[in-house]
């Protein structure tokens, strides 16, 4: 994943770098919510993950994350 973490998916979201979006399905809701709605507003692809843990191993990090996107 080329970014990790709601702060750099937004900020790349709003700038037009992302067209794809993964959201972990155990993130608190309120952590997301703004980000998913964007990402629906712009047509962003979205893809969900089963775990925060899963989403961490699959961008390469060692602990886990509530999205990430590419």
């Amino acid at each position: 994943m080329k970014y990790v973490g709601v702060k750099q998916v937004t900020k790349n979201v709003k700038e037009g770098n992302v067209k794809v979006v993964y959201f972990a399905d155990d993130a608190e809701p309120y952590v997301v919510e703004k980000l998913l709605k964007l990402c629906t507003d712009k047509n962003i692809k979205i893809i969900h993950v089963k775990t925060m843990k899963e989403l961490g191993a699959m961008s390469n990090i060692d602990v886990g994350t509530s999205c990430s996107a590419e």
